[in-house]
């Protein structure tokens, strides 16, 4: 979870856009923007001088965020991204050393890695997603990088570990042995690699990142809330499952969608050649 970047300062790192987006954010929080469009939330990690590095205000920004999107019907999806062409260097180690620890009771590391939303949630990586970083992207449900983005998880390096998912979640996703080369040395690894392993679903030109992850999230608006909902839940869950409780326990969570406004609202609109009106019932 630590800070790669050592948390330095880079004014110049803070681009026209950044403070034009900056400027937008102070009713939601300085550190953690907000913006809903086409049933969309962009959550956005706003510390571009520190390299977005994640403290206690990030922490409780994107929890308190969540809190409010996953009530929302109007809110089908979400992407998560950072400020000023990086997506987060891990968690800030001047924070750290002064006690300011960006884990919450119950949700984790940035206030989202022990408790991932129930929507689903894509990472848009531009820079360095790396320690604590890393370990948000791997927290989300899709992942896509700029070819320019770096993973990695140099927690070693600063005598410390990988402990918001990372040493968990990575052998899950990609191969044990290049999972534990990661893990292990603390590199940086390039996202052309981490998409030839199935790590990254798409890869764009350099600040692209963020469009590409909104094409793919409005396409999942575009679907029924409920079922949406439930078909996370069963891919997340059923890694737990037996194959005797399988289908039982899989019907305990999809046999209301089965039975929900939106399954009708979906099969008049398919016979009647228009677009349904879902309405998350």
């Amino acid at each position: 979870m630590s800070d790669a970047s050592g948390n330095s300062t880079h004014p110049s790192e803070a681009t026209d856009a950044t403070e034009a987006t900056a400027a937008t954010a102070a009713a939601v929080s300085e550190e953690v923007l907000v913006e809903v469009e086409d049933g969309v939330a962009v959550i956005t990690i706003n510390r571009p001088r520190a390299r977005n590095a994640v403290n206690g205000a990030v922490a409780r920004g994107i929890a308190a965020a969540l809190d409010e999107l996953e009530e929302r019907k109007d809110v089908a999806a979400y992407v998560l991204t950072g400020a000023g062409g990086t997506f987060s260097s891990g968690m800030d180690l001047k924070g750290f050393m002064t006690g300011d620890f960006p884990v919450l009771a119950g949700r984790g590391f940035g206030g989202i890695v022990e408790a991932p939303p129930k929507k689903p949630i894509i990472a848009a990586i531009e820079g360095y997603a790396l320690a604590g970083g890393c370990e948000l992207a791997l927290a989300c449900d899709i992942i896509v990088a700029s070819e320019e983005a770096k993973f990695g998880l140099p927690e070693p390096k600063r005598g410390l570990v990988a402990g918001a998912g990372g040493v968990m979640r990575l052998p899950q996703r990609i191969p044990y042995h290049i999972a534990m080369e990661i893990a292990l040395t603390g590199d940086h690894f390039p996202a052309s690699r981490l998409y030839e392993l199935g790590l990254v679903n798409h890869v764009t030109p350099a600040g692209g990142a963020l469009a590409k992850a909104l094409e793919l999230a409005k396409k999942i608006a575009g679907n029924a809330p409920l079922a949406l909902a439930a078909t996370k839940r069963v891919m997340v869950e059923s890694a737990d499952w037996s194959r005797d409780e399988m289908f039982k326990r899989q019907g305990e969570i999809i046999n209301p969608v089965f039975g929900s406004k939106d399954a009708m609202e979906g099969a008049a609109a398919f016979a009647e050649k228009r677009a349904p009106q879902w309405k998350g019932e």
